[in-house]
């Protein structure tokens, strides 16, 4: 649910499969960026470098890519959907309630984005090269958790379990919480490691979300 964005003119990844299907050497192209930026950071990366890693010609990235930004963005959403992807069967593990499975999914993709090598560096060292991808534009990975979070949103309004509301607007809200937990956690790391951190997070969310005739 972290923020991450592609949008703009060129064509992401989500666009090729709707046209194309699977793109198999763009996935080699991908996983040559994420090698070069685990090792060299992201803003030494060039579509050069990418096609050199990757043992390809530059015409053959610039087909599928206009610029390292629209790369980036297509290499940061498929990290950011395996990682909520994982999370769903975590989340849905601890209860049956579309309250239980949102607060634990989110608290899920705090952990795994804390430990996902390649976007704890980002986040480590390089934060203000995501601002585009995080602040300026809605994406397609927000998009997709935003999909995601307004279908347990009306799962929970529908067993009782969340209370009313849009759920666009719940949604958004959630996204919100979680981003901003991802994006600053060494800003509270000293009284917050991340276990605590996860669960204050269950905890603001769960009672953001709780009917009002269930609240305390």
């Amino acid at each position: 649910m972290m923020s991450i964005s592609n949008d703009g003119d060129g064509v992401d990844a989500e666009a090729r499969d709707r046209e194309a299907g699977p793109d198999p050497l763009a996935e080699t192209l991908l996983d040559a960026a994420h090698e070069a930026i685990a090792t060299f950071g992201l803003r030494r990366l060039t579509l050069t470098d990418v096609a050199r890693r990757a043992g390809v010609s530059r015409p053959t990235i610039y087909r599928r890519w206009r610029d390292i930004d629209t790369l980036v963005g297509d290499l940061l959403t498929r990290e950011m959907r395996a990682v909520t992807l994982a999370a769903v069967p975590r989340a849905a593990a601890e209860g049956h309630d579309g309250r239980t499975r949102l607060v634990a999914g989110a608290a899920h993709i705090v952990t795994a984005l804390r430990d996902h090598a390649l976007l704890a560096r980002i986040l480590d060292t390089e934060p203000e090269v995501l601002v585009t991808y995080t602040f300026q534009r809605l994406g397609s990975s927000q998009r997709d958790a935003l999909g995601f979070t307004e279908e347990q949103v009306r799962a929970g309004q529908a067993d009782g379990s969340i209370r009313d509301g849009e759920p666009a607007e719940l949604a958004r809200m959630v996204l919100l919480v979680v981003q901003t937990t991802v994006q600053s956690w060494r800003l509270v790391d000293d009284v917050l490691p991340l276990p605590r951190l996860t669960a204050e997070l269950r905890r603001l969310l769960d009672a953001y979300l709780r009917p009002e005739e269930d609240t305390p």
